[in-house]
């Protein structure tokens, strides 16, 4: 069975509410039937009742099983902005402020993910990843020990020889461009979690670099063995090595050369990169050369589960993300 099916089957077992601020986006509207279909979510469509009714008719979706809430008109509007003002005050925000930014969908569905009104959010198909993750971040934050958002590619090979049967977690491709030892042990930490709750394996995390068991002497170097150590602070149960080379945490013959003592050298089945820039070439190479599929960037590093869409993305891409959500909030 392809990883996607099983994301739509898990998230079909315990069905979660996902709201969606961009509800006057086509697309979302075009996705309904699919995600009704496939019975991976229950939807809330946030945006202008009218607008998103003539879409629904224009597109001949049946959106009569869909929530549609305008937040400007919300009989939940004072309450969010109550709540959005005691926890930006500190920031010297006042409550009119707090009003209109709580207007916005962005934020409306944010607040509605806090409160417990929906389990998750998806948006970025009409807003760019810094609109789409700023409100989540200051409504909803991260999870105790982990103060940096990341994000993570799913990797699918045909080569079941690398990772778990084929199957690898990258990280941060999307979001961090030059974590610091910290950040890169949070997002260690994080990319474990997304490889156990989401694809529901057990996480071997290598931390990436150009050498191998101190085997080069650099400050690049540095970061990453100190991330490795601090990830293990916070997660003593994390099974992580580093730092390592590519071959050496795929390759058992050149790990057992290389880093014998490493618990996890070999067998990785989670790699996470030192910065940005080799994250994301890295990843695109595999998905390229290897023509492996890739599913992401996923989200991670929320109290709740919040992802964000290319603005290219397609209706189907839409409805891989939702499930991918609702199968995350199953664990939040």
């Amino acid at each position: 069975m392809k990883f996607i099916e099983k994301i739509y089957n898990q998230a079909k077992k315990d069905k979660k509410t996902i709201v969606l601020p961009e509800g006057t986006e086509p697309r979302m509207i075009k996705a309904i039937p699919e995600i009704s279909e496939k019975q991976i979510a229950d939807i809330v469509l946030l945006g202008n009742e009218k607008e998103i009714e003539q879409l629904g008719s224009e597109y001949n979706v049946d959106l009569t099983e869909v929530e549609i809430i305008n937040p400007s008109k919300s009989d939940k509007l004072a309450e969010y902005t109550e709540t959005y003002y005691q926890l930006r005050k500190h920031k010297g925000i006042d409550k009119k402020e707090a009003k209109e930014k709580i207007k916005d969908p962005l934020y409306f569905g944010s607040m509605m993910v806090k409160q417990g009104e929906a389990d998750g959010k998806v948006a970025g198909a009409d807003n760019p990843t810094g609109d789409v993750l700023k409100p989540a971040i200051k409504i909803i934050g991260t999870p105790e020990g982990i103060s940096v958002i990341s994000s993570s590619f799913i990797m699918i090979l045909d080569d079941e020889d690398f990772g778990e049967e084929g199957i690898l977690v990258f990280s941060d491709c999307a979001v961090n461009p030059n974590p610091d030892s910290q950040q890169l042990a949070e997002i260690a930490v994080s990319a474990a979690d997304t490889a156990q709750n989401l694809v529901n394996i057990d996480p071997k995390v290598a931390m990436l670099s150009f050498s191998t068991n101190d085997s080069a002497k650099h400050e690049l170097v540095d970061k990453v063995q100190e991330a490795t150590v601090k990830a293990k602070d916070i997660d003593p149960d994390l099974k992580i090595s580093g730092e390592m080379q590519a071959d050496a945490a795929l390759v058992p013959e050149i790990a057992d050369k290389k880093y014998p003592e490493s618990e996890i050298a070999g067998q990785a089945n989670v790699l996470v990169f030192p910065d940005l820039q080799a994250a994301n070439i890295g990843y695109k190479l595999v998905q390229r050369l290897a023509k492996a599929e890739a599913i992401g960037p996923v989200s991670q590093g929320m109290a709740k589960a919040v992802n964000d869409l290319s603005r290219g993305c397609s209706v189907e891409d839409i409805v891989k993300v939702i499930a991918i959500t609702g199968v995350q909030a199953q664990n939040c």
